[in-house]
């Protein structure tokens, strides 16, 4: 696991988590294998479907629980194995790493409410707006600036030290008993959202379906948070996708047709 001046070790219990992750990425496989890629998808949320809304919602939140386990958990890793060792000792260990870990996916269903809401907004903004709706690049190449732009921000460098120093992160807010389990892991998945919330945004231009996309971004988002590389790493990414973002704003050819239809 990544100690607080970044370098990575091995420590006992991560076997599971690391199932875990595993089991995320093999059903986000399959969902694209068998074609459901995209009805689990934001999408589908957005558009008339043979499935009432509600199920459409529901679907596009499971989904949402399998992309977190699949891109998130990875960079987690660490402040998980912290926080099961420093539990051994209290009342109810496994209650305690249940609670930390709902707390941290209940933040990103919570920011993939939120996004999908703002999704939701933009398209009622292109049919109102018919010179909007015939330029959908733009959207997309936005949405790629404004992550380039945060990679560059205060707040982004300030989340990530907390999160390439779990110890410290522990030291400072860990308590024992459930419900402080609970306000941990809110904590922690709060910094890890200010550290990727830009990043996971251009899922939505993307979609759950693009396995490629959401590989690149897991690694780019594991190096950043846990790798001694990751401060040259978060420039880089953000001068790249400032340029992208500007090249699809100048010519749509730049822009793959999996984000065409964000």
């Amino acid at each position: 696991m990544a100690t607080a001046r970044g370098r990575i070790i091995s420590v006992p219990g991560g076997g599971f988590i690391w199932s875990g992750v595993a089991a995320a990425w093999a059903l986000a496989l399959l969902l694209l294998v068998l074609g459901h890629g995209e009805l689990v998808s934001h999408h589908a949320v957005l558009r008339e479907t043979e499935l009432p809304s509600f199920s459409t919602l529901l679907l596009f939140l499971v989904a949402w629980q399998v992309m977190t386990g699949a891109m998130m958990l990875p960079s987690s890793l660490p402040m998980l194995q912290l926080f099961a060792r420093a539990s051994q000792g209290q009342a109810h260990p496994h209650r305690a790493m249940t609670a930390f870990v709902a707390a941290y996916f209940a933040v990103w269903t919570g920011f993939a409410l939120v996004a999908l809401a703002g999704d939701a907004g933009l398209h009622r903004l292109a049919t109102a707006w018919p010179w909007l709706a015939e330029r959908p690049w733009l959207i997309a190449g936005s949405v790629l600036l404004l992550a380039g732009a945060f990679q560059f921000s205060p707040l982004k460098e300030r989340c990530l030290e907390m999160c390439r120093n779990p110890v410290q992160f522990l030291w400072r807010f860990y308590d024992r008993g459930v419900p402080a389990a609970w306000r941990l892991g809110v904590r922690h998945g709060l910094f890890c959202l200010g550290c990727c919330w830009a990043l996971m945004l251009t899922m939505f231009a993307v979609g759950v379906g693009s396995l490629t996309w959401m590989a690149a971004l897991t690694g780019v988002m594991l190096i950043e948070k846990t790798s001694r590389q990751g401060r040259r790493l978060v420039p880089l990414v953000g001068g790249a996708l400032l340029l992208w973002g500007a090249l699809i704003l100048l010519h749509p050819d730049w822009l793959p047709a999996a984000l065409s239809g964000s």
